[in-house]
């Protein structure tokens, strides 16, 4: 989350004055992640975030995002469920933006998680997983392999910028993945951002999961390993092997992995690891100024993908047989 756009005092009150939710008691800017501009919204009806959904983001993508909400809910999956005003519509317009008000969950993320915690994460993702059958709409992934070279070509040889040597370890990673990305594997409705701070936990049980503006048809391995880069890293750029092995026996335990999807595992891994590290490098040379936003680290991505170039097969995420 972040803050790209302001918004006046009295555009918001007309704004909440669409919603039987009373008055604005308080409104205050969210500063983590990258893409949208969102706010904590206290009103005499409780606490939601409301989202301006900024240039990046395709307004066409809207549906497919606040029905997904809707469908998972309605299936059991605690996720934020959009708020529609008198008229019907989740969707309006704020401050020159589309916006959205969604309920609040709570919960508190976790910067470090444990081996429970990498566990109730693995159950979650397959029941989400399992709960976004049937989901009427589709939505191609924006951020997958296809994407990955055009968003290298934006960085224009600035890689080495950041770090000697980056550009090139770069280029061999896409020509890795762009030679040898598995095709027929299952898929479905994948999160495709499922972040520690996307997860929320009361003690140690997870209590919710937001932000699925990423969310997108793809496959569903490909969220396991997106999950495993998240999830299962140490400060110090080691993979931890307990964490990981946590995290997919919770997966399995809901949803078994098929042996093509286990055979893809480590590619997918790195795949998944240059899709952050490309999307960070762009978002770190090209921070707005005067924004309210943190830009990630994108070298944390080149260390990891490091690491999974030494990996030879899914055992070594922790996968028993």
């Amino acid at each position: 989350m972040a803050v790209y756009t302001e918004i006046a005092d009295e555009e918001l009150a007309a704004f909440i004055d669409g919603y039987d939710m009373g008055a604005v008691l308080s409104l205050k800017g969210i500063a983590e992640g990258v893409e949208n501009s969102n706010f904590l919204l206290r009103t005499e009806a409780g606490s939601f975030i409301l989202t301006l959904y900024e240039k990046r983001v395709n307004p066409d993508d809207l549906p497919f995002f606040i029905g997904l909400m809707e469908h998972l809910a309605a299936r059991g999956v605690n996720c934020p469920l959009p708020v529609k005003n008198r008229n019907g519509e989740a969707l309006g317009q704020l401050a020159g933006r589309p916006a959205c008000i969604v309920t609040f969950l709570d919960g508190v993320s976790v910067r470090k998680p444990g081996v429970g915690h990498c566990r109730e994460l693995g159950v979650a993702l397959a029941g989400l997983h399992e709960a976004a059958r049937g989901f009427a709409l589709s939505r191609p992934n924006a951020l997958g392999v296809a994407g990955w070279r055009p968003l290298s070509d934006t960085v224009d040889g600035r890689a080495d910028d950041i770090a000697p040597g980056l550009g090139a370890r770069i280029s061999a990673a896409l020509a890795d993945v762009e030679a040898n990305w598995p095709q027929g594997l299952p898929s479905g409705v994948i999160h495709a951002d499922l972040f520690t701070d996307n997860v929320f936990f009361i003690g140690p049980k997870l209590s919710g999961v937001i932000d699925f503006y990423f969310a997108c048809n793809d496959a569903l391995a490909y969220d396991v390993a997106i999950c495993l880069n998240a999830w299962c890293f140490e400060a110090d750029g080691s993979f931890n092997l307990t964490k990981g092995q946590a995290l997919l026996a919770g997966y399995q335990s809901v949803r078994r992995l098929t042996p093509e999807e286990v055979a893809a595992l480590p590619l997918l891994c790195r795949g998944a690891a240059l899709r952050f590290l490309l999307t960070r490098l762009v978002d770190w040379l090209n921070v707005p100024p005067g924004v309210l936003v943190k830009p990630k680290d994108p070298l944390e991505y080149d260390r990891k993908l490091a690491f999974h170039r030494s990996v030879t097969a899914a055992s070594d995420y922790g996968l028993s047989a």
